[in-house]
């Protein structure tokens, strides 16, 4: 099973993989939600949608269904060594 930003817990990180560049709305992509760049889950809303993620500085609101669709390689957390 691949991981998802929607599968992230708030404060968690990922990378985000490749992907097929019709996959996501054009406007995730000029907001930096590309290949190779980092994203943080900030927050979820009470229902579970949207949820609310830093990517490069910058964020964003988007549905868990897009959410479900951009892959990520977990970082792993280095704040607890």
């Amino acid at each position: 099973m691949a991981i998802t930003v929607a599968h992230l817990k708030k404060g968690q990180k990922g990378i985000i993989k490749e992907f097929e560049k019709d996959i996501l709305p054009i406007k995730l992509l000029e907001l930096g939600c590309l290949p190779g760049n980092q994203i943080e889950l900030l927050q979820v809303a009470p229902l579970k949608d949207p949820i609310y993620i830093n990517v490069n500085g910058s964020h964003i609101a988007i549905r868990r269904s897009v959410a479900l669709q951009i892959e990520l390689e977990i970082l792993d957390d280095v704040s607890t060594l």
